[in-house]
């Protein structure tokens, strides 16, 4: 039985490192090189500086880590050193080239796999137990892919990438407005027994909640042209002050990539693609500030990412839009089969949801493997998204999973619902 598990348990940490770099390289596959090392904002960095820094991190933890391994070049721990240069950075650094990182990282995954038919799994390495080493480096590549995503969308009309293309989703009658109560009492969030789950998931703990009402789906297109048609751009008091501040510094006038097109009709730019705005898909590409005026002016608020993860209770990555199953949110309502035990749906894949919560340590939280990874983004800077996107890989959704951002972020791939006190 044991052989059987060892076996299974490489046969799995293998196949899921392949089809991440499968992922990967498929994504970049179809852009210019000259595209791969170009900086196509100061948000974001070259994409062959995100391969190579994929492979640097394989390097670190799955054969520096785990054995006595050399680094390729030890220059590579500064250039590929997310904390020691910031994006705006790293096109002036001397960084691999496209083939140089290709080079890299497959160099680095071939030592991988050969170290992986030796390794000891089941020892007492704390690194290897249930395989969570391998887990964090197959979750880190997925979502770097995932940041790839936002960066080839910020190419604009520049590149159209040929995978992008989708066909006109059918969108269900639903009402857009619906809601779900979700009774209070004690509930338990965060994971104690998933083996693959970050730190700041952990430990699970016991909450109490008063009961509330929660959005069935996530705000759609159409209700958010709502808000701007009504002028929820140009009035304060939708916006909390620091939101109002950035919307003047900004220049907000409606989410990143729509288009005014007359008559009060909108288009988006979708990865190189004009196209008109799809009123029941949910919306994305909104800043947590955008997120909050609109749930002010709708009478709402956003939920805490407590009560997002008690609604989302049950719900299942087998039927949700992950992993670019469709380059694009699906419609709301499209997707019953993602239908939560409270009866939410979409509440995984599609879009990241805000929350209003602040990215903040659980009770008990201990730092595993390294600090950078959470404790050191803890503080009110940073909001928590929920839920995942279209451009999350399975591999590194579930419920219990925190992400956080700035604020002002709208390049992710971010949506919303609102909630109510019951």
């Amino acid at each position: 039985m044991t052989a059987t598990l060892t076996t299974m348990r490489r046969t799995d940490v293998a196949s899921e490192l392949r089809r991440a770099r499968e992922r990967s390289l498929h994504l970049l596959a179809p852009i210019p090189d000259a595209e791969q090392r170009r900086q196509v904002s100061e948000l974001m960095s070259p994409l062959c500086w995100d391969l190579a820094h994929i492979a640097h991190f394989e390097e670190l933890w799955l054969l520096r880590a785990l054995s006595d391994a050399a680094p390729t070049n030890h220059t590579y721990d500064d250039l590929y050193d997310a904390f020691k240069h910031p994006r705006r950075e790293r096109p002036s650094l001397p960084i691999l080239d496209p083939d140089g990182a290709r080079a890299f990282a497959a160099s680095v995954r071939a030592r991988v796999l050969a170290l992986l038919d030796r390794i000891d799994l089941h020892g007492d390495e704390p690194l290897l137990h249930d395989a969570f080493v391998y887990g964090m480096v197959i979750q880190h590549e997925h979502q770097h892919d995932e940041t790839m995503l936002a960066t080839i969308q910020l190419m604009s009309d520049e590149f159209a990438h040929p995978d992008a293309a989708v066909d006109a989703h059918p969108a269900p009658t639903v009402d857009p407005r619906a809601t779900v109560a979700v009774p209070g009492g004690l509930h338990t969030v965060g994971t104690g027994d998933d083996p693959w789950a970050y730190d700041n998931e952990r430990p699970s703990h016991t909450v109490e909640l008063a009961p509330f009402v929660i959005d069935r789906f996530p705000v759609s297109n159409g209700r958010y042209a709502e808000f701007v048609a009504d002028g929820g751009y140009d009035d304060p008091r939708h916006w909390a002050p620091a939101g109002w501040a950035w919307r003047q510094e900004a220049g907000l006038v409606a989410p990143q990539f729509w288009q005014a097109e007359g008559r009060g009709t909108w288009s988006r730019l979708r990865f190189g693609r004009r196209e008109d705005l799809p009123l029941a898909e949910p919306v994305q590409h909104v800043c947590w500030y955008e997120a909050d005026a609109f749930a002010r002016w709708s009478g709402a608020r956003l939920p805490t990412e407590t009560e997002w993860e008690v609604a989302a209770a049950g719900a299942s990555t087998e039927a949700a839009n992950l992993g670019q199953r469709r380059w694009a949110p699906t419609p709301i309502g499209s997707r019953p089969a993602t239908a939560s035990r409270v009866g939410c749906e979409q509440l995984l894949g599609d879009v990241w949801e805000w929350t209003s919560s602040d990215f903040a340590a659980y009770p008990g939280f201990r730092s595993f493997p390294y600090r950078e990874y959470s404790e050191v983004f803890f503080g009110p800077e940073y909001k928590v998204l929920r839920g995942g996107a279209w451009a999350t890989d399975s591999v590194a959704m579930r419920p219990t999973f925190r992400n956080w951002d700035y604020p002002i972020r709208r390049q992710i791939f971010a949506g919303f619902r609102c909630a109510r006190d019951a």
